[in-house]
């Protein structure tokens, strides 16, 4: 299979057929592609246009892509579709994703589009799963999975599958229940086509099964199930209910979700946002970090004012500062990634006390290493030993700080239950810079003499 490829050229012939009404041959054209492409078309199209293109394809395909879609486009192109025809769209779907679409719609029109849907089974689904909170595995599940009662024989068991497998994508779990709807366990295939069709589900059933909280956090369930390579998970209430499952590729999308929160966060970016949301929306999101990093270059300037007498007797200082100033941000950068990391993957062991004794003999074995070479540099290029010494000791110490600071910082704030990640971005170089530039200055008075 080819891997589909948006060209202007395609982009041009569909608006083409669009403007000219010519459905059949648009049919034909968009007959092959993949929901997921269909979703890329639609993106680069006009409103009036993507809405046209919705409306004339099947809803078999054009309900999955209008969850791919932007949400700036989706939302566009269901305020152009009538209660009924969301519903048509709606009902094709699995019930998770029709109740984030769902959600997104104006409260005044969500009873119409619930009211319209002709299974009311689903409807009933919908509803219920709004009822969860969107940052929980409550609010990430799907109502549709197979389940059996430890009290059935196989045969029963068998016929109930059947007529529960219909309604669902993908069986990837049978999940055992009791009467009153308790998870007890999963059931293997090769058991029970192995066992007589009189035996009971109880007897062969197997009582081990990883399931969560409806209340537990996306990020949480994404752990346990890279931890053990689950394909799908069981969701329970607060009595033990089964009450939905929640397969890889939601989690797919948590995971991937996280990581570009976590990246805007390094990058300094304090909001969600996206490369063409409005100037207003970008400024907002960057101009809080980029105003924090013009008070601590502030804060430079007026802790280096205040060793003027150094600047005015010793101006070869001033040359290395941006290098301390950088090196004291690359190593606080450095150390509170792998620290973030290590809090994502749920990778760090032991004591903070540890960690930062671990963090501060890793520091001082890299500054030693660049202060030798920077002290050989420095008093070959200058002939000044004293201020090559100055400059090398520095840098020592504001390695060993800033890796402590970029230790700490994220640990502190995870323990606040607060973003570790806003710790790898501005907030963390900002701080360092600051202090580096203080221990520079006060170290090289110190040695100087001035």
């Amino acid at each position: 299979m080819t891997p589909f490829k948006l060209t202007d050229e395609l982009i041009e012939q569909i608006e083409m057929l669009i403007e000219g009404q010519k459905d059949g041959d648009l049919r034909l054209l968009m007959k092959e592609f993949h929901y997921a492409d269909v979703a890329e078309i639609a993106n680069e199209l006009e409103e009036e246009q993507a809405t046209y293109l919705i409306k004339l394809l099947d809803s078999e395909k054009t309900s999955d892509a209008l969850t791919e879609l932007d949400e700036d486009v989706r939302e566009a192109i269901l305020s152009n579709l009538s209660p009924k025809e969301i519903a048509g769209e709606i009902e094709e779907l699995d019930t998770d994703d029709a109740a984030d679409i769902v959600g997104e719609l104006p409260k005044e029109i969500v009873q119409e589009v619930i009211s319209e849907i002709e299974d009311r089974e689903h409807a009933k689904y919908i509803v219920d799963l709004l009822r969860y909170d969107e940052d929980t595995a409550g609010g990430l599940m799907a109502k549709e999975l197979v389940k059996v009662n430890e009290n059935w024989n196989v045969l029963k068991c068998v016929k109930e599958m059947r007529a529960q497998a219909e309604n669902v994508t993908r069986v990837h779990s049978i999940y055992v229940v009791d009467d009153e709807e308790k998870l007890k366990g999963r059931l293997s295939l090769k058991d029970l086509l192995t066992t007589s069709t009189t035996t009971h589900i109880k007897e062969v059933y197997i009582p081990k099964v990883d399931s969560v909280n409806v209340n537990e956090k996306p990020e949480e369930v994404a752990k346990i199930m890279s931890k053990y390579d689950l394909e799908a998970i069981p969701v329970v209430d607060e009595i033990g209910r089964l009450v939905g499952r929640i397969t890889i590729d939601d989690i797919v999308d948590v995971i991937r979700d996280e990581a570009e929160r976590d990246y805007q966060l390094a990058a300094g970016i304090s909001q969600d946002v996206e490369a063409d949301d409005s100037i207003w929306e970008l400024t907002r999101a960057r101009l809080p970090w980029l105003i924090l990093g013009l008070f601590g270059g502030l804060g430079a300037a007026v802790i280096m004012g205040s060793f003027e007498t150094i600047v005015k007797n010793a101006p070869e200082i001033l040359f290395f500062t941006p290098l301390i100033a950088a090196m004291a941000g690359n190593v606080g950068v450095q150390s509170s990634a792998i620290i973030v990391q290590g809090l994502a993957n749920d990778d760090l062991k032991g004591s903070i006390g540890n960690r930062l004794w671990k963090e501060m003999l890793l520091a001082l074995l890299n500054g030693f290493i660049l202060s030798i070479l920077l002290l050989l540099f420095t008093w070959l290029w200058k002939g000044e030993f004293n201020t090559a010494l100055a400059i090398s000791l520095s840098l020592v110490a504001v390695i060993v700080v800033a890796g402590l600071i970029g230790t700490f910082i994220p640990l502190f704030l995870d323990k606040r239950n607060i973003d570790p990640a806003i710790a790898t971005g501005p907030f963390i170089t900002t701080s360092n810079d600051i202090f580096g530039i203080l221990i520079y200055f006060w170290i090289a008075k110190l040695i100087l003499g001035i």
